[in-house]
């Protein structure tokens, strides 16, 4: 850290703010609890038509026919659309099929053909009239099948990148790279203990409530206008782009409010459909998905087979590490193993460490992202392993970690070298909470984990115009998930020094605001939150040129703090911003301010788990008795969030360690795509999960925030395996923890 920055790291921890660090009560709060905000499925239009999607009901089966014809002659249908509607560019045909498919089918799922038509159940009548001949073929459904000698193959085209080159090998291995730092020949030789096994996670969905929908209406004048719900409105413009082969200038995106995401909302899958439809009828077309279409046409978060390899020297001291991981990437390449492999290690300072990364296609819908994608899988593995070896030293787990833990000037495995971090900070955190000094229940056993994610920037742009009663009106283009309106508002109360209660923030549409990246990767607060503060700086910096108009003094003798205007040298020239803003048009006419940002000075978060659990002997059912969340968070804008997000960034966690799976049958049919059956935890399943927020300030921000939506959702799996090895003796390699897996771990 220079100078500069510890500096500016010790302004941030003390700064005394007046917006920053409060609770206000969220501007959207009140549409949402009444009913009156509009949701994707909620959006109508006059003659509005009616979209569903014919899916595969085979999980791999090349195409031989598509006939539609008796579909269109049903009365009240409007259209049909195939993949053979959509310009047949060059490079993007993975992207278009997976939108609706061509020569295979791919999963089970897999959209084949749409219908629009004047009701929805006209529409569903009509797909049962399509007539799709297969020819079906053997489906690979986990890593190791896809990557077995002679295993049928997804994609005759695709070959595998092997270390950065095209090996001409055709496979089911889309990539294989590699990470290395230092020799681990020599950190293996150099360890007194060594612990290596495998672990396996399956499939899982995000489990956002709302199902995906989407609305396109393409006018006479060849502009298309989509009204979704996505975590993206720029994104969503952007694919359109590329499948329909049209300028961006010729599509408007319109976000409506989102149910949920945690990343699967990224991708899409029904808009361009209703897209072509509404082409081809000149109405606007509506397609919601249903449960069952949202478990089995969009994008979960992939299964796993993952290998780690420990050696460490009798003091503690990590010597070598060795990650081997091989993610499905479903139907078309793009799995999240680079990112696991940008978290797996990230945690320690390992002098000596290879990461091997396996990005893997499967006969199973197209994986997402969710809520750091890859890492969760990664720390299952690592961070059972890191007890493993404090176990075999006979040293505590927490000690362990303390005496490994990644810190300012850490290089980590993959390249960069971490700036002032708090994963110190949270360990110490975790180390000294009651939780973890409290004596366990008798019965009871006691797990902790550790996870990393790294968070992003990317850009942003807000708008902010002044009212004459001092009230701002906010624009920004940042689907608003999960309370990221009121952050970012807060952002702009403070530079401007008013109350948030007078800042009207709105998200917009894509003609309305400048590019702004998708909300994910823990981004939105962090950058959007600095496009506002820019903005608001914006504004400030005009307001005190205003007032030295009125006061007829020089700009640079002016200061603004506080919401209050007011001479460096003469007391008597004093004024509020609401006082100035009544002014405005006396003084040049309306205020408005700008920016566009693009930040660099992501700041990477931390987040550790103390939990524990009790097993029921007979039945092997795992229940969380207490959960503890700790997480650095840099700067909590607005704290009541940050909890929220950490509280269920842990019930996901639980979810995904204990319940949650693609249970899939031998021909790849997924057998619980319900909510009945994909079985999610309930507020009945959880105990209270305590939040400790630790904040040690990313000194790459004006108010030192850190991305805080993802690194939650790391620890669970592994410390809840790591309580279950506790109370049980055995460890943990495979999740989801279901009662059966538990009492076969004993056998």
């Amino acid at each position: 850290m220079t100078t500069a920055d510890y500096e500016r790291n010790m302004i941030l921890s003390n700064v005394d703010y007046k917006v920053i660090g409060t609770r206000p009560v969220r501007h959207d709060g009140a549409d949402k609890v009444t009913g009156r905000a509009i949701y994707g499925a909620d959006f109508d239009a006059s003659g509005l038509l009616h979209g569903k999607i014919l899916r595969s009901p085979h999980a791999h089966a090349r195409i031989v026919s598509i006939d539609t014809s008796k579909a269109e002659a049903l009365e009240g249908v409007k259209a049909v659309a195939t993949t053979a509607d959509f310009p047949q560019k060059d490079g993007n045909k993975w992207l278009r099929d997976n939108i609706l498919a061509s020569d295979k089918a791919l999963y089970a799922g897999h959209a084949i053909a749409g219908v629009a038509a004047a009701s929805p159940h006209v529409a569903e009548e009509a797909l049962a009239l399509i007539e799709v001949k297969y020819e079906v073929l053997e489906p690979v459904l986990t890593t190791q099948e896809a990557m077995a000698e002679g295993a049928p193959i997804l994609h005759e085209g695709l070959t595998t990148q092997e270390l950065g080159e095209d090996s001409g090998v055709v496979s089911n291995t889309a990539n294989h790279f590699q990470h290395v730092k230092g020799d681990i020949g020599k950190g293996f030789k150099d360890a007194d203990v060594i612990v290596e096994r495998e672990y396996d996670t399956k499939t899982v969905h995000q489990g956002y409530i709302e199902p995906h929908s989407g609305t396109a209406l393409w006018g006479p004048d060849g502009r298309l206008h989509v009204w979704c719900s996505n975590q993206g409105s720029f994104v969503v413009r952007d694919s359109l782009a590329d499948l329909l082969d049209m300028p961006v200038s010729k599509i408007r995106v319109t976000p409506t409010e989102i149910g949920g995401g945690f990343g699967g909302k990224i991708p899409i899958y029904v808009e361009p459909v209703a897209a072509i439809l509404s082409k081809k009828t000149g109405a606007p077309v509506k397609i919601v998905m249903s449960r069952k279409e949202t478990f089995e046409g969009s994008g979960p978060t992939p299964g796993s087979n993952i290998k780690i390899k420990l050696g460490a020297k009798s003091d503690g001291t990590i010597t070598a590490a060795h990650a081997w991981m091989a993610m499905e990437a479903g139907a078309y390449p793009g799995s999240p193993v680079g990112a696991a492999a940008q978290c797996v290690f990230s945690t320690y300072d390992i002098e000596n460490a290879l990461i091997d990364g396996y990005d893997v296609v499967v006969n199973k819908p197209k994986t997402a992202a969710y809520r750091a994608p890859g890492a969760p899988n990664a720390a299952f593995g690592m961070e059972q392993a890191m007890n493993e070896l404090a176990g075999k030293l006979g040293m505590d787990q927490i000690d362990l970690r303390l005496k490994n833990v990644a810190v300012e000037g850490t290089r980590r495995p993959d390249g960069p070298v971490f700036r002032r971090i708090g994963a110190k900070e949270v360990l110490e955190a975790m180390r000294d909470h009651p939780h973890y000094q409290t004596t366990k229940p008798d019965g009871h056993g006691r797990g902790v984990a550790i996870g990393f994610w790294f968070n992003i920037g990317f850009d942003s742009a807000c708008n902010i115009a002044v009212n004459s009663d001092g009230s701002i009106n906010l624009t920004e283009g940042s689907t608003d998930i999960g309370g990221s309106r009121t952050s970012i508002a807060m952002h702009a109360a403070e530079v401007l020094g008013i109350p948030v209660e007078d800042v009207r923030p709105s998200v917009v549409d894509t003609d309305t605001i400048g590019f702004t990246a998708v909300t994910g990767g823990s981004r939105t607060t962090f950058a959007t939150g600095w496009a506002a503060y820019e903005a608001a700086q914006d504004v400030r910096t005009q307001s005190i040129e205003r007032a030295a108009t009125i006061w007829d003094v020089n700009p640079d003798s002016l200061d603004m703090e506080d919401g209050v205007i007011s001479s460096k040298t003469d007391s008597e020239l004093k004024m509020t911003f609401k006082e100035l803003a009544s002014q405005m048009s006396d003084t040049g006419g309306g205020i408005t301010g700008r920016a566009a940002v693009n930040p660099k000075g992501v700041g990477g978060s931390f987040a550790g788990n103390i939990v524990d659990v009790s097993i029921d002997g007979e039945t092997g059912k795992v229940t969380v008795e207490r959960f503890t969340c700790v997480q650095d968070v840099g700067k909590a804008i607005h704290p009541s969030y940050v909890e929220g997000q950490m509280q269920g960034g842990s019930v996901q966690g639980i979810g995904w360690a204990l319940n949650e799976e693609y249970f899939m049958n031998d021909q790849g049919n997924m057998a619980n795509s319900s909510l009945l059956d994909y079985r999610m935890p309930t507020s009945l399943d959880l105990p209270m999960i305590d939040t400790v927020i630790v904040e040690v300030a990313n000194t790459g921000h004006p108010f030192g925030v850190r991305g805080v939506g993802e690194a939650n959702i790391i620890p669970p799996t592994p410390a809840i395996a790591n309580a279950v090895s506790d109370a049980t003796g055995n460890i943990m390699t495979q999740l989801p923890l279901t009662p059966g897996a538990v009492l076969e771990s004993g056998k």
